[in-house]
């Protein structure tokens, strides 16, 4: 549901009769703003060294997203310092951009520049949909940085909106309920729609409230690990919170918020590994067996080839391919940290991947878990949304079509492969995998799975698994 403040009202028990829409600011800052503004058209550089308050660097990072459209995950490890209060700023206002636009034009005569956005989108989230945040802070904070981003002309303005926005919040609120699901929801039309046609309205609503509160973190433990039960009460012994994940609460956990997992007793150790219940579905439907040749095809981060490693149980042969060096460079890094060394790397484009005299030419199990367009993991990543077309996802269909033609031939007669994605959308799925097998009339579909977050209270996720004939 959607979360919000509730605002007081006023001590004769009637709220503010001046609509929080009738009155509009002009947006102009000094003329030798708006010069400087036009002559050097980049966006606020991003701060790598030195502290910098939470709310300072929040706005810079959305300032800088908005200007660029960087992924916002990519422009967090920038952050120095408050790590976790700059993500929960910077994820809470990328959420909820639709609705905090539509605030902002109630408000605001002219469309404000970048780090202006930035801070009223920042300060307006807080106000609305964080209910853990002082309005005092909120407001008075977001002012102050302000002039730590160059733009304290605007520091009077941004002051004005906020104020107003906290002295009409209940029936801005109100408003916003009765808006286009695309305002209230926070979502593009067009994935409100598709969702509609697939879910039901009611179904994809609940979607897209889901996808609108924060992530939890999960932690599955590993073979050799304590029992669920007991390393939850070993956690609850060093002032820990987590409890078993419903989905799969024998082998995963969810932490609650502001528990850092690699902080976690057996993190280092390996014991432990990062990842959404929803990634165990692709593995266990591939079932690959002890001395077996199999193939991960874009294995990186690492979490469903460590999950196939454990399944081998050391025997047989495993290859882990990913096409870019810095994501094989972070999976080398995970299955170190999880002692499984073994595991042979190689960097290529699966699609277009020519195996060496020493590798394998055809696999028992190959695993092919392709680029998608993410729009089963929303929560999780909540600029997904706004990245999603129709051009972006008929780009990767035909990536993922190129890339299971590839891989074909490289499934030994009786062996399977296992095609999956973190997608909802038919035409990476269920649609893809048709095509393929008519294709490929040498493959049948053995079986296939969808998991929708609202159901399972996991990401969204796919998986089909193709036997090739013998």
């Amino acid at each position: 549901m959607e979360s919000s403040k509730v605002a007081a009202r006023s001590a004769d028990g009637r709220s503010s009769r001046r609509h929080p829409f009738r009155a509009r600011i002009r947006l102009r800052p000094p003329l030798s703003r708006r010069i400087l503004s036009r002559v050097r058209g980049r966006p606020p550089t991003l701060r790598t060294a030195g502290p910098e308050p939470p709310r300072v660097a929040a706005a810079r990072i959305l300032a800088r997203w908005f200007e660029t459209r960087a992924f916002p995950d990519r422009l967090l490890e920038t952050v120095a310092t408050g790590r976790p209060d700059v993500q929960d700023y910077v994820f809470a206002a990328v959420r909820r951009r639709e609705t905090l636009d539509w605030i902002l034009r109630g408000h605001l005569r002219e469309r404000p520049t970048s780090p202006v956005r930035a801070l009223l989108h920042l300060g307006l989230v807080q106000l609305l949909f964080m209910e853990k945040i002082p309005d005092h802070a909120a407001v008075y904070e977001t002012v102050e940085a302000a002039r730590a981003l160059g733009v304290g002309w605007a520091a009077r303005l941004i002051n004005a909106v906020l104020r107003r926005a906290q002295a009409n919040r209940n029936e801005i609120l109100l408003r916003m309920r009765r808006m286009p699901p695309s305002v209230r929801l926070s979502h593009p039309p067009i994935l409100i729609e598709r969702w509609e046609r697939e879910l039901g309205a009611l179904r994809a609503h609940r979607l897209c409230e889901w996808n609108n509160q924060p992530a939890q973190v999960c932690v599955r433990l590993r073979p050799g690990a304590p029992a669920v039960q007991e390393y939850l009460a070993n956690l609850r012994e060093h002032g820990l919170a987590a409890e078993p994940h419903p989905y799969a609460p024998e082998r995963f956990i969810a932490l609650a918020h502001g528990v850092r997992p690699t902080a976690l007793p057996g993190f280092e150790a390996g014991l432990l590994y990062i990842q959404d219940p929803s990634t165990t579905i692709a593995p266990a439907m591939l079932d690959p067996r002890p001395g077996e040749l199999v193939l991960d095809a874009c294995a990186a981060p690492g979490g469903k080839t460590a999950m196939l490693a454990e399944a081998m149980g050391g025997r047989g042969r495993l290859l882990a391919c990913d096409v870019h060096a810095d994501r094989l460079a972070r999976l080398r890094d995970n299955l170190h940290r999880l002692k499984l060394d073994h595991i042979e790397m190689v960097q290529a484009d699966a699609a277009h991947w020519t195996p060496t005299p020493e590798q394998p030419a055809m696999f028992d199990a190959i695993l092919l878990d392709v680029p998608c367009t993410n729009t089963g993991v929303i929560r999780r990543r909540p600029d997904v949304r706004w990245s999603f077309s129709l051009g972006r996802l008929q780009r990767l269909t035909r990536v993922q079509a190129a890339l299971l033609d590839a891989l074909a031939p490289r499934v030994r007669p009786g062996g399977r492969l296992v095609y999956s994605t973190c997608s909802l959308e038919p035409e990476e799925n269920t649609r893809q995998v048709a095509a393929f097998l008519e294709r490929h009339p040498e493959f049948t579909l053995a079986a296939e799975r969808l998991l929708v977050p609202t159901d399972t209270s996991t990401d969204g996720a796919y998986a089909a698994r193709l036997i090739r004939r013998g």
